[in-house]
């Protein structure tokens, strides 16, 4: 048989949390964004669930083919924009639209030759400090793009950088506002932090949205919240997207003073009872989550026992008594009990966030992508 690991797409929970979004910012139109393989989903595993939404946004051309491929006829974001001049060709080929972040994709813009005018996404950097022209320069550049016969229409957008955070989305939005307040075009803005903290924070007129005619919804289309517990992805109702589910292989009894895994970082006080799980850092579980990181076993709170290796780890079983070789085995999503271990939980346990766990799931793993969501019992 093969090795008792799998991920688990839910499908219906992508529907749902796209759903949950649309609500939480009704007069802008949506972008699922689907980049890094669609948060380590797979695009061809969510893109039935997510064609509600009004566009996709992501990196690199392959993904754009896929999409296409697909059947997607709407419209594709490339939210870097391009990288050499002859990438434009394959915008106007795949028909993309793009950002511009810097002078050198204006130039790229102006040594091109096309007859089919592209859509681009003008950048503004109001505070991250990672792509976009610094605020005194956006009419400049919006002014060299006007005047290119290669360019259509130009939308304006920005990237907060703490909208998770209590500096919130105040600040950056009125240095954007600032820079752009007399340029046409539509705008696009809110990030998943900043569509969730209106969400939560709707009475809260400091924490409201900025107009916008689009938003870009990225995490919390797949269950987490972009920082765990401001807010809580349940506090908001998002449902999990993922589940990754093994099985004990093994029970070992310990003594007091027996130590499990490489390095005997855990040493146990007193008898316990172990399982031994066919789960591993090659298989997307991170190494960096020690003991004490929250599992589930046959859909009941337990903990993991020492360091993860390659291939495996350990959890507690003192208190499972009926849990042994063979027990189902949650690290994140639901239980086929129902059961729920918010994959927040194990990527703040692990000092990291739900997209590294959810991008990093090895492709050794099986999926199964169509799974429905268990009913809790």
């Amino acid at each position: 048989m093969p090795r008792p690991i799998q991920a688990l797409i839910h499908p219906d929970a992508l529907r749902h949390n796209l759903a949950v979004l649309r609500q939480s910012a009704p007069d802008a139109r949506l972008w699922a964004v689907v980049k890094a393989n669609a948060y380590g989903h797979g695009i061809e595993h969510v893109f039935a669930a997510l064609t509600g939404a009004d566009g996709f946004a992501l990196l690199d051309f392959d993904e754009a083919r896929r999409l296409r491929a697909l059947g997607w006829r709407g419209p594709i974001l490339l939210l870097e924009g391009v990288f050499e001049l002859r990438d434009l060709e394959a915008c106007s080929r795949l028909d993309l639209w793009h950002t511009v972040h810097c002078e050198a994709q204006i130039d790229m813009l102006a040594a091109h030759k096309t007859h089919v005018p592209q859509r681009v996404f003008l950048k503004i950097n109001s505070g991250m400090n990672r792509l976009g022209f610094a605020p005194h320069q956006a009419r400049a550049a919006w002014t060299r793009l006007n005047a290119l016969p290669q360019v259509d229409e130009i939308s304006l957008m920005t990237h907060f950088s703490d909208a998770d955070r209590p500096l919130g989305i105040c600040d950056q939005a009125a240095v954007f506002e600032a820079a752009t307040s007399d340029l046409p075009g539509e705008r696009c803005l809110s990030n998943s932090a900043a569509v969730l903290r209106q969400n939560l924070h709707a009475r809260q007129a400091a924490q409201r949205l900025p107009a916008s005619d689009w938003v870009r919804a990225g995490i919390a289309l797949y269950g987490s919240a972009p920082d765990f517990g401001q807010p809580d992805a349940i506090d908001v109702d998002l449902q999990a997207t993922m589940s990754l589910r093994s099985q004990v292989i093994a029970v070992q009894q310990l003594q007091a003073g027996d130590t499990v895994g490489y390095g005997s970082s855990f040493v146990a006080q007193r008898p316990m009872r172990i399982g031994v799980v066919a789960c591993g850092y090659a298989d997307g579980y991170p190494r960096s989550c020690g003991s004490g990181t929250p599992i589930l076993v046959d859909g009941q709170p337990s903990r993991t026992i020492g360091r993860v290796s390659m291939d495996l780890l350990a959890v507690d079983l003192s208190d499972l008594p009926t849990s042994g070789q063979g027990a189902e085995v949650t690290l994140w999503g639901y239980a086929s009990s129902g059961a729920l271990l918010p994959i927040d939980a194990v990527a703040q346990a692990g000092g990291t966030v739900a997209y590294e766990l959810m991008c990093a799931l090895a492709t050794r793993v099986p999926v199964l992508a169509d799974a429905a969501l268990p009913e809790a019992r």
